[in-house]
């Protein structure tokens, strides 16, 4: 019944789809470009003082963009309250003068925040598009509070606020009026040495007030593309790309508690560092970033969960030099940037022999260095290289007899490369080549992996058709061992056609990835050898209608197979919508996924694949979400979900079932301090999977324990299933403080438990087939992770930072009799457990040598 109606809200969602295309209002320009606005920027003698007041005479002599058209949550009307906004520029900056008129000074909102993040504030954004190619571009906010706020913009990258420039800005509130004034020097950017310049122009305004935002040229949400709906920026003369010349040194220092005393060890240790970061404009299109001796010590923690499926967890990636300017390098999703510094790839097989103890196995690769070129030419060719360094990695294992030591190496010295070629094209289409490599020193193996990507949109942007084929290449020996690597050549290629502007979208796919694919040494993948292909749609209504701001709604059909052999593997329907009332705000959602009966050709862990699945039985989901109106001081974020299965048919088994909800309130006391927490928890009953192995075994049965070696004795390929509980919690709590626009605090503390109580055991045999069987063993298991995040941050000069970092962990992972799924328990045991502690000063200092290069007399 559950799946019957599940299909029932299917059919009728694409009922409406259809009705509401046919029916459709909506201008018949909907998905046409707007018109191009044309701003003639003004060349300035004389100085401009930053100060949010536009009192000098040269400010009313420029022209005016005016005339904003709103963007959300009503597409196409005109702005009621004006916006006027001014460029000038001189040899070495442009300036950007805005005033944005208001009802009274109440009604401009300015809540501060920490320098990238929007708050509850209205703001004021320049973008800029300096090669005109309408693919790629920079974007400058400020808010009224003089926070600020820059990224990147490029078909790979998306909208890039991990882009960081050195520029500056002033703000002041002028009765009922708000004033934004901008400096934005030429080396913060890239532009061609033409004598005459023509760039992409846009500003955006956000009056929070409302939820309206506005754009100078109009930027309309059924056509496809970003960059491609800005005006022009013209009057731009004789300008010339300065020498973008900046070192950033930097010295650091930390004191580290470790909990554990063992022998031989200190408990408080403490370390000084030093480096510097350089960027170097090598001409007006290409700048070279480089780390010298890189400290990643003050990146957040990584949530660390309790991982039961056969595929590595993916972390984000916290370290500024490898999330910022890297749109290039990400093209293909081919590069995983924590593959840079990762943990080593003889960590797990570190051993002590008798007598022997594990005095030091460091679980991370410390880089030497790592750099990056990267730009693109007045031709929209864009060039991206990188490269990063790591030494050598020892584990330190001490003989508890006689005191001698060894050293094991776990990492030998490796060199990763990244290569891209990036031809952008008419109509937002583009062209790449990608080539990503890891050498290693010594008896291992090396990869290669090379791509090629391609998007060609039709001239009206309605039609496009992608691709991409990607070669792997792997030669040498596994680490340590005299085999040599089994997956040497493998490929992947995908392509597909899509309508790509309107209220209705709609695309069909088809790729393979062979069974000897493997990029994963500089990306990630989870699960190669598979063929699949899926058709899917969009239907958006983007004005107001009913009681309702918009409607967003997709749905789509997937199927995959093995690749070799090649076998059925799963079929997956699913869809969902949202949308936002129009009075109070409140956004709510809802999405599902029906499937019949699937293989699980991973989940038992055997290669080669084909032989044993896990048979997964017809089951379907159902979720739905809402979240209030963040301009009020206490707004909340809600979801729930459920997922049922079909009962067993082969024999008797109790139903599986899913049920999960989370919750996220957050309270803004006032304009500097916040509040926000989640809850998450969910439960998986009934759950069939892979038992998973204890602490220092290697598969999920080991002979060393009796019950075990039971089995492996009358079935030496046995993989055991169980049926067990999963129950899963996480909380995080987070507070911030901003004390100016440019000095903050916070702190962010999370607590993770997931429990996992076996019910039942049964074999695996080839084919699908489960036996139960009288296994006695407790494979029980709780992890708890927590972490203590506090960050104090001071930008006391353009691109200048002060910043101090504690931070606080613990985690235990507890087996068979000492796992409990009581939280409190896990709660009141991560908290006794000891953490490791580790506080750190770190300062960098800006250094730009237009700004100290010597004055010429």
């Amino acid at each position: 019944m559950f799946l019957r109606v599940l299909l029932c809200c299917c059919v009728g969602l694409l009922t409406y789809t259809a009705a509401a295309q046919t029916s459709s209002t909506a201008s018949a320009d909907a998905k046409v470009l707007a018109p191009k606005k044309q701003l003639q920027a003004l060349r300035i003698t004389e100085g401009i003082k930053l100060d949010g007041v536009l009192d000098e005479a040269m400010w009313q002599q420029a022209g005016i963009a005016t005339d904003f058209i709103q963007n959300r949550p009503n597409p196409g009307p005109p702005e009621k309250h004006k916006t006027e906004v001014r460029v000038l520029y001189d040899d070495a900056n442009l300036y950007i003068g805005a005033v944005m008129h208001d009802v009274s000074g109440d009604s401009i909102l300015r809540e501060l925040t920490a320098r990238d993040n929007f708050g509850n504030t209205d703001f004021i954004g320049i973008f800029l598009d300096t090669y005109h190619d309408k693919l790629n571009g920079y974007g400058f906010f400020v808010t009224t509070g003089g926070v600020q706020m820059d990224c990147r913009y490029s078909p790979a990258g998306g909208e890039d606020f991990n882009w960081n420039a050195v520029w500056d800005s002033r703000t002041s509130v002028k009765g009922t009026d708000w004033v934004a004034e901008m400096r934005i020097p030429y080396s913060a950017i890239r532009f061609s040495q033409a004598p005459e310049q023509l760039w992409g122009l846009n500003f955006m305004r956000q009056r929070k007030r409302d939820n309206q935002a506005f754009f100078w040229n109009e930027v309309k949400p059924a056509v496809d593309g970003f960059v491609n709906q800005w005006g022009t920026l013209e009057g731009l003369r004789d300008i010339k790309p300065p020498l973008r010349l900046s070192l950033t040194p930097y010295v650091s220092g930390y004191v580290n508690h470790n909990p554990l005393n063992d022998e031989g060890t200190r408990r408080t240790t403490t370390s000084f560092n030093g480096g510097a970061d350089v960027k170097w404009g090598i001409n007006e299109s290409f700048t070279l970033d480089a780390t010298l001796v890189p400290d990643f010590g003050q990146v957040q923690s990584d949530n660390q969960v309790l991982n039961l499926s056969p595929f590595e967890v993916q972390f984000n990636e916290n370290r500024q030099f490898f999330t910022e300017g890297t749109e290039l390098f990400n093209k293909g999703n081919l590069f995983y940037s924590r593959r840079v510094g990762a943990t080593p790839i003889g960590f797990y097989n570190v051993e002590a022999g008798d007598n022997e103890k594990i005095v030091q196995n460091p679980p991370e690769t410390r880089l030497l260095n790592a750099t990056k070129v990267s730009g693109r030419t007045s031709k929209g060719l864009g060039v991206g290289v990188f490269n990063s360094v790591s030494n050598d990695v020892y584990a330190t294992i001490r003989n508890t007899e006689t005191g001698e030591e060894r050293r094991e190496l776990t990492q030998p010295f490796s060199n990763y490369n990244i290569a891209v070629l990036d031809q952008s094209l008419k109509n937002n289409s583009y062209v790449s080549l990608i080539n990503t490599n890891v050498t290693r020193f010594g008896r291992t193996y090396d990869a290669n992996v090379t791509g090629g990507l391609f998007r060609f949109a039709n001239k009206k942007n309605s039609y496009a058709v992608d691709g991409r084929i990607v070669y792997s290449r792997r030669r040498g020996y596994f680490f340590h061992e005299e085999d040599l690597v089994d997956d040497q050549d493998g490929y992947k290629y995908q392509v597909g056609i899509s309508k790509i502007s309107g209220s209705f979208t709609w695309g069909v796919n088809h790729g393979i990835e062979s069974h000897t694919y493997n990029p994963n040494d500089l990306g990630i993948l989870f699960g190669n050898n598979n063929i699949s292909q899926g058709i899917y749609g969009n239907y958006n209504h983007y004005k107001p209608f009913w009681k309702v701001n918009n409607f967003y709604s997709y749905f789509g059909l997937d199927q995959s197979l093995l690749y070799r052999p090649t076998v059925y593997q799963k079929t997956n329907l699913y869809g969902g919508a949202n949308t936002t009332f129009t009075k109070n705000f409140l956004t709510v959602g809802f999405n599902f996924d029906v499937n019949p009966i699937n293989r699980d050709y991973f989940e038992p862990r055997k290669e080669p694949l084909g032989d044993y699945y896990v048979r997964v039985p017809a089951n379907a989901n159902f979720g739905a979400f809402t979240s209030t109106d963040y301009r009020k001081k206490l707004a909340l974020d809600l979801n729930a979900g459920i997922r049922g299965y079909k009962e067993e048919d082969r024999f008797e088994r109790p139903q599986r079932l899913g049920i999960g909800f989370g919750v996220s309130p957050r309270y803004r006391v006032n304009n500097k301090l916040n509040f926000r927490y989640s809850l998450d928890w969910s439960t998986n009953r009934n759950q069939i999977g892979y038992v998973n192995p204890s602490s220092g075994d290697n598969g999920s049965l080991s002979s060393k324990y009796p019950e075990d070696a039971r089995i492996l004795d009358e079935f030496p390929e046995a993989v055991l299933l169980g049926r067990r509980r999963v129950v899963t919690v996480s909380n995080v709590l987070q507070a911030a403080y901003t004390f100016t626009n440019r000095m903050s605090l916070t702190v962010r503390t999370r607590h993770y438990t997931s429990t996992v109580r076996y019910l039942d055991f049964a074999r695996l045999a080839p084919g699908g087939e489960e036996t139960l069987v009288d296994y006695t063993r407790n494979r029980d298991n709780t992890f708890n992770a927590f972490n203590v995040d506090a960050v104090y941050s001071w930008w006391f000069a353009p691109g200048s930072q002060i910043s101090v970092v504690w931070k606080n962990a613990g985690s235990t992972f507890l087996q068979a009799n000492e796992a409990t799924p009581l939280y409190f328990d896990n709660l009141n045991n991560t908290i006794n457990t000891p953490h490791n502690n580790s506080v750190s000063v770190k300062i960098l200092y800006y250094l730009d040598y237009l700004a100290v290069r010597p004055r010429r007399a």
